[in-house]
């Protein structure tokens, strides 16, 4: 296990959390919950028929103590559930039962009628539908126009205001962002890394041009942003337009930007303008750096999801799931 995710199951630990797996075929997905249960981070609630479940944990050698489970494949309990629903949430209880037939929108269900915390999903699902599920159970963050992801960087020899440590988003989601959407990725970027790791945020929004050096439509865009921000969270720093150097280097801050700033030079979180520019970054950074890059936390919802890489080994999806857990427990 590494420091990092050391530090978030023990973190996670201090305020468990009830998680919805609605993966329950998933022999993975049963390793990740028994892990769960045995680092005391959470309850596990599987969706789907106990006995299968129990059934395949047994095949594979996987413990099911501490496990709970919405059986989705009972009438009695989809019929029950979906009255309570109805009655303290809304919607029609021909609607719901019919949604409690997928495990994925059974798990979104359990959370919007608060039966659970979180949902850990993404082993077999693909994110598009983890995304779209989520966005049609619980919705946006208010002042989020849509969902994004953050991923922690630790970068060997770099010296900034954590340490080796940086933010960046987003890097796995939002194509070509309007103004909304980056400073919505900003705003969720700001509360994701304030809530897990503590800092003070100082979100960086970057480009090709520091502080008016160079001017085109995509540059407005990213100001703009910067703007809603400002006006929307006060309360977060938030500046630019910045290149990288002007934003994480003091020195090169001191000559590029020529206006007070408590972010240009000390930034922690890096917005990137598109997904172009994230999905290129975080991949130059982990080769030519070699960096380790935990999540990426989805992020934007009214309520915490996170998606698993379709290729995480058991231990990456554990710290995701600590950070799921933090991330619940914000509000308490």
């Amino acid at each position: 296990m590494s420091d990092f995710i050391a530090r978030m199951t023990e973190k996670a630990r201090m305020n468990p959390k009830r998680i919805a797996f609605p993966e329950s075929a998933s022999v993975p997905i049963l390793k990740c919950c028994a892990r769960v249960v045995e680092e005391k981070i959470g309850t596990p609630v599987l969706v789907g028929s106990p006995e299968a479940v129990e059934a395949l944990a047994k095949e594979n050698g996987v413990s099911t103590a501490g496990f709970e489970y919405f059986d989705n494949t009972s009438e009695d309990a989809k019929t029950a559930f979906a009255a309570e629903y109805v009655q303290t949430i809304g919607s029609k209880e021909k609607i719901v039962m019919k949604k409690l037939v997928s495990n994925i929108k059974a798990a979104m269900l359990l959370l919007k009628a608060h039966k659970v915390d979180c949902v850990a999903a993404g082993k077999e699902c693909s994110t598009g539908d983890v995304i779209i599920e989520t966005i049609s159970a619980v919705g946006l963050q208010e002042g989020v126009t849509s969902p994004s992801s953050l991923g922690i960087a630790e970068i060997p020899g770099f010296d900034g205001p954590q340490g080796e440590m940086l933010g960046i988003a987003d890097c796995a989601i939002t194509a070509q962002p309007n103004s909304e959407d980056l400073a919505g990725i900003a705003i969720a970027s700001a509360d994701t890394v304030k809530t897990l790791l503590g800092w003070e945020p100082r979100v960086a929004m970057l480009a090709f041009s520091t502080t008016g050096s160079a001017e085109h439509e995509s540059i407005d865009v990213v100001r703009e942003a910067v703007k809603i921000v400002n006006e929307k969270r006060p309360d977060i720093k938030c500046d630019g337009e910045f290149q990288l150097d002007s934003a994480i280097i003091p020195k090169v801050a001191e000559h590029k930007v020529t206006r007070p700033s408590e972010v240009a030079g000390r930034a922690n979180i890096l917005i990137f303008p598109n997904l172009h520019a994230g999905n290129i970054g975080v991949k130059l950074i982990q080769i030519f750096g070699h960096a380790n890059a935990y999540g990426p936390v989805l992020q934007g919802f009214a309520q915490p999801v996170c998606d698993f890489s379709r290729s995480a080994p058991v231990e990456e999806m554990l710290g995701n799931v600590a950070m799921l857990v933090i991330r619940a427990g914000a509000g308490d």
